[in-house]
């Protein structure tokens, strides 16, 4: 798969206390193709930064911001630099080396030259895609938590917000069965579909554009027995009810996306709605929840 024709870019960045930082992190993900986030360790604030192409997404970018401000009552400073795009490229290349997670999973760029790891299960991701490509936390936790989920072989699958797809294309070759792979991003499927065939799973991946548990197709694909939910810890949280009823009795839920300091909160939502922790998994300041329904209800 070839990277996307890339013309003018440019970063815009914020920097923000950290609990602005899941507003300002999707105000930013309104318009940019990339973005990333940055601590600095003396001051506890977090630098905010995305790639996007100049004079696109002005309107959207202006409205997210603004919304971010209200949401937090933290008015940020936009900041805005010329990146060249073949720089851009160089730098995420080098910054994609091959991710080795866990005992059983291999993360490649297309970048590299051909390779498949002894041993372990070797994921090609085009890094000029920059999203979804193993090197965060998030990406990382979900996968350990994979290896051990295997263990209960779930036949029905779903990866909520799937971005470049790595998490379906984990499972799908790891357990050989269908994962419905969902994002509201147009964008984010097509690219999801591309990295399916990429990986030889087009067959079992199949993405889809879907609101999360609004989407008919998802819900009745339910009750599933492995669900992935990488995205942002508020909306986790609102979504607890719907993955309680349509997960699967014994079913594993997999939630990442959280900064350690919200995980709790999220444990909390979702232990209202009678799931149980299962593991807690840290990457740096990120944090994976595997929570798991009982395969006994209570009458």
């Amino acid at each position: 798969m070839s990277a996307r024709r890339i013309s003018r870019l440019e970063t815009v960045s914020v920097t923000v206390p950290e609990a602005a930082l899941e507003a300002y992190e999707a105000a930013l993900d309104s318009a940019c193709d990339t973005v990333g986030f940055f601590r600095d360790d003396k001051t506890g604030e977090w630098r905010v930064e995305g790639v996007k192409s100049v004079d696109t997404g002005e309107a959207e970018l202006t409205a997210a911001l603004a919304l971010a401000a209200g949401l937090t009552g933290f008015v940020a400073r936009l900041e805005r630099s010329e990146t060249p795009a073949e720089g851009w490229l160089a730098r995420t290349y080098a910054g994609f080396p091959e991710q080795r997670i866990g005992r059983r999973f291999a993360v490649r760029g297309t970048h590299l030259p051909p390779h498949t790891t002894p041993g372990r299960i070797t994921l090609l991701l085009d890094a000029g895609l920059a999203f979804g490509s193993g090197e965060h936390g998030s990406t990382q936790g979900c996968l350990l938590a994979l290896e051990r989920a295997a263990s209960r072989r779930p036949r029905r699958i779903l990866d909520l917000g799937t971005g470049s797809g790595i998490l379906a294309i984990a499972a799908a070759r790891y357990l050989r069965r269908p994962v419905l792979a969902t994002d509201i991003e147009p964008w984010s499927v097509r690219v999801a579909r591309e990295n399916a065939a990429l990986n030889g799973v087009a067959h079992l991946v199949r993405p889809s554009l879907a609101d999360g548990w609004h989407s008919a197709r998802v819900r009745a694909g339910g009750p599933y027995d492995l669900v992935f939910a990488n995205i942002l810890a508020r909306p986790l949280c609102l979504m607890a009810k719907e993955l309680a009823v349509h997960l699967a009795p014994g079913g594993t839920a997999i939630l990442a996306g959280l900064l350690t300091t919200q995980a709790r909160a999220v444990l909390a939502a979702h232990r209202w709605q009678g799931l149980r922790l299962d593991r807690m998994i840290a990457a740096g300041p990120w944090t994976t929840l595997v929570l798991r329904r009982s395969a006994v209800e209570r009458a």
